[in-house]
């Protein structure tokens, strides 16, 4: 008899899970017991939450740990000092244990389906490294599976398709690990891991709305709206210009010259008005650029060739 339940106990710690839920926080007293909630409410039971508390001066961790308290999938960590965004999200990562790593950011609320329809599409595609929800829907059957080269492609000739947050992404955490885990470059880690991750492949994309994303004063983008621009600009650039990616040379420069364009039209129509010139003038020099940005602002953007890659 003890024999069998030695078994039962080693078989179940042996068990594999298939999703950790990450969720990063930091002073969010105000919202993460409704974020908690929301997984908990999940039809998807195979997980385990794992709560990093980034040196929070408010009640955060107490909430967090009256969960704990109450559903052993659920374990609270809490850093002695703060790390930031990227780090404490690196942080929580480390934890994992799951096949996939799915964040849902302490301020958001993952719909009840949400972890059941990203699973179940990166079971199906189990060569895909990551997967997301689709921020410009138009009426497919999901999900969609992309070669890496087939997303970068759309991502950069058709419309943006690689945008999504880290709360409406699903990783597999043996890729995720492989890249090492985010960057940690402000404001842009999690866009960066997606186009790196791209490189070599694949991705699934899952219907839109699985998450619920909060928008309010004091978010990370809501305080880095400044070096946002010129951070944002600094990676495409070096992105484009990695001739491991699938462009041509020619559509590398037609690349690069629209990302200048747009820049400069960043500047006009939100920076300076935003911030003002001089404030604006130092985005523009941490962009490695100078005043003929303000010329070409006005020009058109170059073509390229779209290519169906559905």
């Amino acid at each position: 008899m003890h024999k069998v339940i030695q078994k039962k106990l080693v078989a179940e710690i042996n068990k594999e899970i298939i999703v950790s839920v990450l969720m990063t926080a930091y002073n969010r007293a105000d919202y993460i017991a409704e974020a908690i909630e929301s997984v908990l409410a999940s039809d998807f039971k195979d997980f385990e939450l794992i709560i990093v508390d980034d040196a929070s001066t408010d009640d955060t961790v107490k909430i967090a740990k009256e969960y704990e308290k109450k559903d052993s999938r659920i374990k609270v960590y809490v850093n002695q000092q703060n790390l930031g965004d990227y780090p404490n999200r690196n942080k929580a990562a480390s934890f994992a244990k799951g096949k996939y790593i799915k964040y849902v950011d302490s301020d958001d609320k993952i719909l009840p389906h949400g972890l059941s329809v990203m699973v179940s599409a990166m079971e199906q595609f189990n060569d895909a490294a990551f997967g997301f929800s689709d921020c410009r829907p138009d009426n497919k059957n999901y999900p969609v599976f992309y070669k890496g080269d087939q997303a970068l492609r759309k991502h950069f000739t058709g419309g943006g398709l690689l945008q999504a947050g880290p709360s409406t992404t699903i990783i597999s955490r043996k890729h995720f690990n492989k890249l090492g885990g985010f960057s940690g470059k402000r404001y842009i880690s999690d866009y960066e891991m997606w186009l790196q991750l791209c490189l070599n492949y694949p991705v699934v994309v899952f219907e839109p709305v699985l998450v619920w994303v909060r928008s309010h004063q004091g978010q990370e983008m809501d305080l880095g709206k400044l070096p946002y621009y010129h951070l944002n600009y600094n990676l495409h650039k070096d992105f484009i210009n990695n001739t491991a990616n699938p462009f041509t040379l020619n559509e590398r420069k037609k690349l690069l010259f629209n990302y200048r364009v747009l820049l400069g039209r960043r500047i006009y129509q939100r920076l300076i008005k935003w911030f003002g010139f001089k404030r604006s003038w130092q985005t523009i020099k941490s962009a490695g650029e100078n005043a003929g940005i303000f010329l070409i602002a006005f020009l058109p953007m170059k073509k390229l060739d779209y290519k169906d890659v559905e």
